[in-house]
């Protein structure tokens, strides 16, 4: 069985590899996510390969719906970094990794200054404003400019199967921060069972989806397929 990979919408033409880790059939996530997450884990590992990302860390967030943007300084460890919900860095080799079953994984990238982010924004984490004080934070770390970023939105639950439309909160404060190149496909999680995993529709006992991103080096990684 093989996990559908996507790319993030607008990124295909820039010096960066995206991915966005779809429903992997046939694979047990009615569970806890923990165990969810270990089943999943073995075909997540088979399409880093195939996104040429197998030979760089992976770093993740703990996600605790919060406003913590964490600065990835080095690739060394640590891989998972707690009480956050956002990841930045400068650097080419690492890659940045976000779990979502119905939140918002949000893709920024700085082309001028090349630089990297990675946000878990659902409800919670929309309402706190994570988006804009992860652009914030891009600005204060490394002096990237609003203007310059290219962001996207990734699937999530949407309405009418939410009674919250927070993607389009995360569009407003995108274009309210200066951000002008915004890229949605406006996808369902909850409206689309054979593509995505849905924490609402499967009240909880689901599997996740990865989101990716990583800075090409000199090495060129190829290209998600």
């Amino acid at each position: 069985m093989t996990t559908p990979i996507h790319p993030a919408a607008g990124f295909e033409s820039l010096p960066v590899t995206t991915a966005f880790l779809g429903r992997t059939p046939d694979v047990n996530v009615a569970t806890d996510r923990t165990t969810a997450l270990a089943n999943l884990a073995p075909y997540h590992t088979i399409a880093l390969a195939r996104c040429g990302l197998d030979s760089i860390p992976l770093v993740t967030a703990e996600q605790v719906h919060g406003d913590t943007v964490t600065v990835v300084h080095s690739p060394t460890l640590p891989f998972f970094h707690l009480g956050c919900d956002a990841l930045i860095t400068n650097l080419s080799d690492i890659c940045l990794g976000i779990y979502v079953a119905d939140c918002a994984a949000v893709w920024l990238y700085d082309p001028v200054r090349r630089v990297i982010g990675l946000v878990h924004s659902g409800k919670k984490g929309t309402e706190l404003g994570i988006v804009p004080k992860a652009i914030a934070s891009m600005n204060r770390e490394y002096g990237c400019l609003a203007s310059d970023i290219v962001a996207s939105i990734s699937p999530c639950i949407r309405p009418p199967h939410y009674e919250v439309d927070f993607a389009a909160t995360i569009r407003a404060q995108l274009a309210d921060s200066g951000v002008s190149q915004i890229h949605d496909k406006k996808i369902c999680t909850f409206a689309n069972p054979a593509e995505y995993y849905s924490y609402r529709r499967e009240r909880g006992l689901t599997g996740r989806m990865l989101a990716l991103l990583a800075q090409n080096s000199d090495s060129n990684i190829a290209a998600a397929k």
